[in-house]
Formats: structure tokens, C-alpha cells, sequence
């Protein structure tokens, strides 16, 4: 397969693929930045784009990925062996625990972790007992201010989550003793929340 090439006649290439493929808007305007400066003729731009992939779909998703990052202070850029973007490591990184801690399965966990520029996520880990989902600390989870805000809004979404499922009648899926298990630990962290910050 012939390495990509992005110079200066490259913009009937971009507007080519940009025809052929559906993108998201993030993609749009990445391929609206390189057709920008084909228009400039900043090669230099141009080598900057092509530093992050020998493909179309590598550059965007690259680019993504290292500006996604830069919004929570991580500005190193470096590829892993397949020339994916590195994933930024977080700092601070705590991992907390609500339901049976001694069941695997019967838990929920939720990640904290925060940016090199103080910007904190979550994700989480969701059990109902044995359906549920998972989702890590990522550069494109939601941005919060501080760990107490990021914490609370992940509790707040576990609590929604395990609510909507008391009283389901698939109880293959769905283990009432977890939800209810589950339920009872965030109230009561979210009960120490409020008493901690009274003092």
C-alpha cells in the first residue's frame, strides 16, 4: 500500500475521500483545516497533519485524540506500535467501590482521575449483578473542575442507573440484592459528603 502523501495538490485527494466517506463533524472540520492549508500553502502545516498518520482515518482520529487530550493538560504526543495515539496516563487516579466488595460481579466501581491542568473524569464499571457496562478514564469523558464534582456527578449517574432497574422483573439480568446493595452505599457516601462539607 502506497504511504499517504499531503502537500500542496493533495486538496482533490481530501475533497475525494471527504465525498466517499461518512464522517462525524470532528473529521469535517480536521479535513476543513488541511484543505485551509493547502489554500496558505503551509506545508509546514500540511507535515504536521501527516506526522500523525499514513492514512486519512489515522490523521483524523489522531489528531482527535492529541486535542482531546491537550483540554485536560496532556501535551506529549506519542504513538504505540500500531501508530495509535498513546493513551494519556491520569493522575491522582483513585478507584472506589459500591455494593458487595467481596463478590466479584456484585460491585460497582467508579474511576476518578484528573489532568495535568487540574481538570478532572470519571468512569465507571456497572454491575446489576449480571448485566451491566463499563467505560474508563478517558480524555473524552465529561470535564469537571475538581475531584468533589467529578465524584458526585458519577455518583449521581450510578444512582440513576441503578435506580431505573429496582423492581425489574429480569432477574437473570438484574439481582435486586445488588441494586439495593449498590443504592444503600451511595447514600450513604453521598450523606458523609454532605456532613464533611458542613464542617
Amino acid at each position: 500500500m502506497e504511504s499517504l502523501l499531503l502537500n500542496l495538490q493533495s486538496k482533490n485527494q481530501i475533497t475525494d475521500y471527504m465525498k466517499d466517506n461518512h464522517m462525524v463533524a470532528y473529521e469535517r472540520g480536521i479535513f476543513q483545516e488541511m484543505i485551509a492549508a493547502i489554500k496558505a500553502k503551509d506545508q509546514q502545516q500540511l507535515d504536521w497533519f501527516r506526522s500523525f498518520g499514513d492514512s486519512f482515518r489515522k490523521i483524523t482520529m489522531n489528531v482527535y485524540a492529541y486535542r482531546k487530550g491537550l483540554e485536560f493538560g496532556f501535551t506529549e504526543i506519542s504513538f504505540d506500535k500500531y501508530d495509535w495515539f498513546t493513551r494519556p496516563v491520569f493522575l491522582d487516579r483513585e478507584e472506589l467501590v459500591f455494593g458487595d466488595k467481596l463478590h466479584c460481579g456484585n460491585h460497582s466501581l467508579i474511576y476518578l482521575g484528573r489532568g495535568a491542568n487540574h481538570i478532572w473524569t470519571y468512569g465507571m464499571n456497572y454491575s446489576y449483578g449480571v448485566a451491566g457496562g463499563c467505560y474508563g478514564l478517558s480524555v473524552y469523558g465529561k470535564q469537571f473542575g475538581s475531584r468533589d464534582a467529578a465524584f458526585n456527578h458519577a455518583l449521581n449517574e450510578l444512582k440513576s442507573m441503578m435506580t431505573k432497574k429496582l423492581g425489574s422483573t429480569d432477574t437473570t439480568n438484574d439481582k435486586q440484592p445488588v441494586i439495593i446493595a449498590t443504592l444503600r452505599e451511595i447514600e450513604k457516601t453521598q450523606v458523609n459528603m454532605i456532613q464533611l462539607s458542613l464542617f
